[in-house]
């Protein structure tokens, strides 16, 4: 096995330049420097303010951000803590994010909680260690009275009832959901069936609402065996095909918790020999970019995932500049039926 050279050797590593560096560079005292890294200037002269700056670019230095924050009470930083990296779903909301904090001068930090409770308090502990500004998250389980205790402005990503004490910005999935499932018995589907996100994720209980009551609506009676329930992932949803058509009688559609699911979902009726749509009906929840590829193209619902960051990141920034707390606002954005080609009039048999 080789060995690597040792680097360090040809390339030394040069000590960070520090503030008192730059005073000694620029014939000036380490408060002169401060005065002029902080913006502020105040009985600094435009002669000496420049001779700061030209020694601070030959130099490289770099404030200290955690520091200046002790002084000014701001690092700029805000946090982006979402369950799933993974999910399709997430990067338009994250572009939303960054479109508006970049305007602003803001760094968008991302945490990824996994659907760990444990991480999000992690997160939460490591914003409020690290005096960030402020966070935006999708939280899975962590309660609203643990987000609070942070005491760092917060928005939810969602509307969930629970966080109600926040400002939040979502689309409904309750709205969402009955669209869905109201397309497929528009086109006479009777027996449909659904494949839930994780069971003990809150944010799916607006989903199964949303399905049993447009059921209801319509006189469908609800079969219970007809819900199974997977992770939000591609395996879940060939998962909850394969339990639903172990079934005596199997669906003749399937609404899936989101795309991903979805995807999963037509990739095991292929696999079964079923033709989507004429053997099976399927539609999924968010429109991710994947569901316009997929063959045939994904029924979906499609969420205003840019607008959702970017009306989150407004929302965040004005209680931010605020400097408190203001009435909890809840937006809910609409979404609409993306009709494509994995749902059909059901072909009575």
């Amino acid at each position: 096995m080789g060995t690597f050279p040792d680097l360090t050797q040809e390339f030394p590593m040069k000590p960070r330049p520090t503030i008192i560096d730059v005073a000694k560079k620029a014939g000036v005292s380490k408060s002169t420097v401060s005065r002029v890294i902080a913006d502020d200037g105040l009985g600094v002269n435009q002669e000496t303010k420049e001779r700061v700056l030209l020694a601070i670019e030959k130099l490289g230095y770099i404030r200290n951000a955690i520091a200046s924050s002790m002084r000014t009470d701001r690092t700029n930083l805000i946090m982006l803590a979402i369950p799933d990296i993974t999910n399709p779903y997430w990067p338009e909301v994250a572009r939303g994010v960054q479109d508006v904090m970049d305007k602003e001068g803001y760094a968008v930090v991302f945490a990824n909680s996994d659907w760990d409770e444990e991480r999000e308090m992690g997160y939460l502990e490591m914003a409020r260690r690290n005096r960030l500004d402020g966070i935006l998250i999708n939280p899975v389980q962590v309660s609203s009275e643990k987000i609070e205790a942070s005491g760092i402005p917060t928005v939810i990503l969602g509307t969930r009832e629970e966080y109600r004490t926040f400002d939040r910005v979502g689309a409904d999935s309750y709205i969402g959901t009955k669209l869905a499932v109201k397309h497929l018995i528009d086109l006479e589907h009777k027996r449909i069936g659904m494949i839930l996100g994780q069971r003990e994720i809150k944010s799916t209980d607006s989903r199964k609402r949303g399905y049993v009551d447009v059921l209801q609506d319509a006189g469908i009676a609800i079969d219970e065996n007809l819900i199974t329930t997977v992770p939000f992932t591609r395996a879940g949803g060939e998962r909850g095909v394969a339990t639903l058509f172990q079934l005596d009688t199997p669906p003749s559609a399937i609404f899936c918790a989101n795309d991903t699911i979805a995807i999963g979902a037509l990739q095991a009726a292929y696999a079964m020999g079923l033709s989507v749509p004429a053997d099976l009906s399927i539609v999924g929840l968010d429109d991710i970019d994947s569901a316009a590829t997929t063959s045939p193209p994904l029924t979906t619902i499609s969420k205003p995932k840019y607008d959702i960051g970017r009306q989150a990141a407004t929302f965040l920034l004005e209680q931010i500049q605020a400097d408190r707390l203001t009435s909890p606002r809840k937006l809910q954005l609409a979404g609409e039926l993306c009709v494509r080609g994995t749902t059909a009039l059901l072909i009575k048999k």
